[in-house]
């Protein structure tokens, strides 16, 4: 994956799979999913913590998920499991170790000690879980954190501590994840949507993934393979958006060669702040592309 730049590589689709499962793990393999999350923590019983650990360690480092990110997100640092998950974590090969409940800066500190004592690559970092009201008024100090290369939303857990409501259209947690967006964009990192709970209400997953889209949103975290397909449609550049884009550029460069101070494609004016958007559409569809191939 050294050809994508790793600031554009695709995370549309961010699959929670748990490690105590080996029949999911192996079905991931197969799955047209971006990234994996191999889960140690929600979906992982008490007594199951130790074999999902290895299980997950073990297809980390496997070599069998063809261009499909590897994560792993631990337990937290108040149980029993957190600090031996990340030790563990630290040397499987995985691209990231994925952190719930980060409230602070000094959480996120502290994990990449944790990291770095157990050996863990400089080129490791840490997907900052934003899931509670601590985190949202800490978030820009979580995201300039120079490990945090990627904030997920944990809407769930913020919902249930706001004591919000989750509702079709999401208003009441808008606001918080506007603010987490701002910090993400703010420090230059990937932001990634929170899950959608209904698996069989694949309308309302879609207008979920609209919505996240529009607001922002690099990609959505998913509970279920069946998402998978409609969070990569929805955050894929569409072959027409790209077409466009590519006029845009063309139609810009053509008005900077001739001195034309104002350019018009489809009857709209174009400025500069239209042609980094179209650049980076094209980089994102080429980045599809490139792992897809």
């Amino acid at each position: 994956m050294s050809e994508i730049d790793l600031s554009l590589r695709p995370r549309r689709s961010v699959l929670y799979m748990p490690a105590a499962n080996e029949r999911a793990l192996e079905k991931a393999k197969t799955l047209p999913a971006d990234a994996i999350i191999f889960d140690l923590e929600d979906a992982v019983a008490p007594d199951a913590k130790a074999a999902a650990r290895a299980n997950a360690v073990a297809a980390a480092s496997s070599g069998q998920y063809g261009n499909r990110e590897l994560t792993i997100r631990c337990n937290g640092l108040d149980t029993e499991w957190g600090r031996d998950d990340l030790a563990a974590a630290a040397l499987s090969g995985a691209s990231a170790v994925v952190v719930p409940k980060v409230g602070s800066l000094d959480t996120v500190h502290q994990v990449s000690a944790i990291l770095d004592t157990a050996g863990a690559p400089a080129r490791m970092t840490v997907w900052a879980m934003i899931e509670t009201p601590t985190a949202i008024f800490d978030v820009r100090e979580i995201a300039r954190h120079r490990r945090v290369s990627v904030l997920v939303m944990g809407t769930n857990d913020l919902a249930r501590e706001l004591r919000a409501a989750l509702v079709p259209g999401r208003h009441p947690l808008v606001p918080h994840l506007a603010i987490a967006l701002a910090a993400a964009r703010e420090a230059g990192k990937v932001i990634l949507d929170g899950v959608y709970n209904d698996v069989k209400d694949l309308d309302g997953f879609r207008a979920e993934c609209v919505q996240g889209a529009e607001m922002g949103f690099d990609g959505k975290t998913l509970i279920h393979p069946g998402q998978v397909d409609i969070a990569n449609e929805v955050w894929a550049p569409s072959d027409d958006e790209v077409a466009h884009a590519r006029r845009v550029i063309d139609a810009f460069e053509e008005g900077l060669r001739e001195g034309r101070g104002v350019v018009t494609v489809d009857g709209r004016m174009i400025e500069n702040l239209h042609v980094v958007n179209a650049r980076r559409a094209i980089a994102v569809a080429d980045a599809i592309a490139s792992i897809n191939g």
